[in-house]
């Protein structure tokens, strides 16, 4: 279904995110950011970390390879553990203002490009589903930050796991564990 604005409504969106997970994380002890959901699952720390990979090499690039090139060029593979290196030795708060400041500029990018109707069905093609439309890839960027989003209330929650007892049974993002591997 596509929304009657859909790039107003995804950038409302985008700009949200930096600012939610400032509100939910900063300050917290670094025994709940530092928490993930088991083995090869992610922490805050990770999720902020691949949150700005994402703004440096996935979303803006991607737009503008769709620009220039169309479907003539694949999209570079995106590299999931790609911010690994850039989180080494950074604290959650350095991370979370590296964010808002890469989102911040993101969206500079995209309002600068001034896109129309018309260019939201412009295609490019991306290495494992072919052709995508421009539209389809900030819509992935907006679902992609509340993926994000859920994830993090996820470990959040997690914290509680045994202190609420049997209203485990209750509260859904408890039960939720059907995606818990990094995205």
């Amino acid at each position: 279904m596509t929304m009657p604005d859909p790039l107003h409504d995804t950038v409302a969106l985008l700009r949200r995110t930096p600012v939610v997970l400032d509100a939910l994380l900063r300050d917290l002890p670094q025994r709940w950011t530092a928490a993930n959901e088991g083995a090869d699952t992610w922490n805050a720390v990770d999720i902020v970390g691949h949150l700005i990979h994402a703004e440096r090499t996935d979303w803006i690039p991607r737009l503008a390879m769709i620009l220039k090139f169309g479907e003539t060029q694949t999209f570079d593979t995106f590299d999931r553990s790609g911010h690994e290196h850039d989180v080494a030795g950074k604290s959650l708060a350095e991370l979370l203002d590296t964010f808002n400041r890469a989102r911040s500029d993101s969206l500079n990018e995209l309002r600068a490009l001034n896109l129309g109707v018309d260019d939201l069905r412009r295609r490019g093609r991306h290495p494992a589903f072919g052709a995508v439309t421009i539209e389809q890839l900030l819509s992935t960027w907006a679902v992609h930050d509340l993926t994000h989003l859920h994830q993090v209330s996820r470990l959040l929650a997690h914290q509680y796991r045994d202190a609420v007892g049997p209203w485990t049974a209750y509260l859904g993002v408890l039960q939720c564990a059907g995606h818990s591997a990094p995205a």
